[in-house]
């Protein structure tokens, strides 16, 4: 008796590509239901790229856009360390804030680079507060971080 042949290898450009989105809240969804569970989510934060054509990852040599209501990061807690400000993201990694990249979005949000400056993150009301705690406004408007003895200008999110 032989072995029947392999079907043929399936085609990429015949492949119906689901619908993923992140909220403005930093919540992944697929064809419009919320994803919870905590291997897919992982699975899709660690696999998140982008790129000049926006979000999205891949599945072997096929590209899923990821729509992206603002940005994909949230920051949920910020934390004095040492000198700076510890991050702690949505997808529950923690890293330094880098106060280089921090901007000022509509309503006074503060935005930051993350991911070592592949991601822009907002930071909730919470992380908000404190960021806000150690800046100033300096004469003529513009925004200023002060942490320890170092003070960064801080600009308008464009």
């Amino acid at each position: 008796m032989s072995t029947p042949p392999a079907p043929p290898p399936s085609d990429p450009s015949t492949w119906k590509l689901p619908r993923l989105r992140i909220d403005r809240e930093g919540a992944w969804y697929h064809e419009d239901e919320e994803v919870t569970h905590a291997g897919i989510l992982r699975s899709l934060w660690e696999g998140l790229q982008r790129d000049a054509e926006g979000h999205h990852f891949r599945i072997g040599p096929v590209r899923v856009p990821v729509v992206v209501d603002d940005v994909p990061f949230i920051v949920v807690r910020a934390e004095p360390e040492g000198d700076g400000i510890a991050l702690t993201l949505n997808d529950g990694t923690r890293e330094p804030l880098v106060p280089e990249t921090l901007r000022l979005g509509a309503g006074e949000a503060p935005y930051c680079a993350v991911k070592g400056g592949r991601f822009e993150a907002r930071q909730n009301r919470a992380a908000a507060y404190l960021l806000l705690a150690h800046m100033s406004e300096e004469a003529g408007g513009g925004a200023v971080l002060t942490l320890g003895n170092r003070r960064w200008a801080v600009p308008r999110r464009v």
